[in-house]
């Protein structure tokens, strides 16, 4: 009867410290593999982006503060020096909302407050069926429809309708739409041309005998393609319908969602491109090439959209692939605009002063979009916080939003370019993600 007990018993033992080795292992693991990169990373990603986030948030708090030093001229009034310390008007409301929501997410992390924590996992829990959530965005794109319809009758007042008006109308009376074309002896036209919407707006005038259809269509399957895209990488329906909802009342999108000046077919463009990768992978570089003829300064989305290649839940020899051909796609066309001197067209030498001033468009150019305003310091942190636990698109949504917030001071600094309130479109569509990121399923 003893020897089983013995069997037993060393059984147990030995089992025992099979465990405690592998737990070693996986701990040492942790330190030394896989874990301490995506330890690292998230912390990197996190104190770069919010770096920028911060000095965007800068002329928010104190719009004169960059400026301070230059002398304001107006005719009529004496010279004036502006007080570099004076409040924003959204200074108060991004501070105190800042405080709110670190104020609360501090209390339910600390489970101070029952029933607000009950109320946070219900929110993070939340989901909607199939068939609920194809009934709320017909619902939402219903109302959009609805509220936008009456402006494909009315004409543009913007500074740029003119002369893509004259553009648009000198390709109908030739009948055609080519490169020669816009370059061939005429100081107005430039190889620096958004070629594709000039087809797609001349394709709306035939079709439909409006140049405005088919930009208002490509703001719907913006809003559409922003709910698939934030439903895929977050697996939950609510979450899509959230980022559907945030891009819809956006002040910035509504101004533009309509204009041939400034179409949304590039962001279309290069957010089928992200959505493809997980879709239709083979496609991703295609749309993403569309996108930089439709709006150069896709191109310089390339960092980012690697970085979410790499982060994105597909297989490595996938990655590898589509990081390599779009790679090369974009670098293929810097060598094309090099040969045809359309960089060259727009460089200029370094201004450090127009470099430093780009970052104050931000504060300037949203002043009208509320949540961007308000959440946008609280949601770089929640993103941070749910990078941490494993959400990688966490990582992947700061690193667009502050790629957005970069690219206006290099515009100014490095080229003739301007920085218009239309580029900040993407940056809206990629808050609205990252809030719906934060609703991720946990187990991402």
């Amino acid at each position: 009867m003893e020897t089983p007990n013995c069997e037993a018993a060393v059984q147990i033992l030995f089992k025992y410290n099979i465990q405690v080795v592998g737990l070693k292992k996986n701990k040492s693991v942790e330190k030394t593999g896989s874990g301490t990169r995506s330890t690292v990373i998230p912390w990197i990603v996190f104190l770069v982006s919010i770096s920028i986030v911060l000095i965007s948030f800068v002329s928010v708090i104190f719009p004169a503060l960059v400026l301070a030093s230059d002398t304001v001229r107006i005719p009529g009034i004496e010279p004036v020096i502006p007080d570099p310390f004076e409040a924003g008007a959204w200074s108060g409301g991004v501070i105190a909302s800042s405080a709110i929501v670190f104020g609360l997410a501090f209390l339910h992390h600390k489970k101070k407050i029952p029933q607000l924590s009950r109320l946070f996992e219900k929110i993070f829990a939340f989901e909607i069926s199939k068939k609920k959530s194809l009934i709320v965005m017909i619902v939402i794109l219903s109302i959009y429809v609805a509220a936008s319809t009456g402006e494909l009758t009315t004409e543009e007042t913007l500074g740029d309708y003119a002369g893509i008006k004259k553009r648009l109308d000198d390709a109908t009376i030739a009948n055609r739409w080519t490169i020669e074309d816009a370059i061939s002896n005429n100081p107005n036209y430039s190889r620096f041309e958004p070629h594709v919407n000039y087809t797609l707006l001349l394709i709306s005038e035939k079709v439909f005998g409006n140049l405005k259809v088919i930009p208002f269509l490509a703001s719907i399957a913006l809003l559409i393609t922003t709910y698939f895209i934030t439903k895929t990488i977050t697996h939950k329906r609510f979450a899509g319908i959230v980022a559907t909802v945030i891009l819809m009342q956006s002040s910035v999108f509504l101004s533009y969602d309509t204009t041939i000046s400034y179409t949304n077919f590039w962001i279309l463009f290069y957010l089928v491109s992200l959505y493809a990768i997980y879709r239709f992978w083979p496609l991703s570089p295609v749309s993403y090439l569309l996108s930089i003829p439709a709006k150069a300064v896709t191109a310089a989305f390339l960092p980012m959209s690697i970085y979410f290649i790499l982060r994105s839940q597909i297989p490595r020899r996938q990655k590898i692939i589509l990081s390599g051909i779009t790679a090369g796609i974009v670098l293929a066309g810097l060598i094309v605009a090099v040969s045809f001197s359309v960089i060259e067209e727009t460089q200029e030498s370094f201004d450090g002063k127009e470099f430093q001033m780009g970052f104050t468009s931000f504060a300037y150019q949203l002043r009208f979009d509320g949540l961007v305003m308000l959440f946008m310091i609280p949601l770089m942190v929640g993103l941070f916080i749910a990078s941490r636990k494993g959400i990688k698109h966490g990582e992947s949504m700061m690193v667009f939003i502050a790629g957005m917030l970069l690219i206006a001071p290099i515009l100014t600094g490095f080229t003739t370019q301007t920085n218009q309130p239309y580029r900040f479109v993407p940056l809206v569509v990629f808050f609205a993600m990252g809030v719906g990121v934060l609703l991720s399923k946990r187990q991402v």
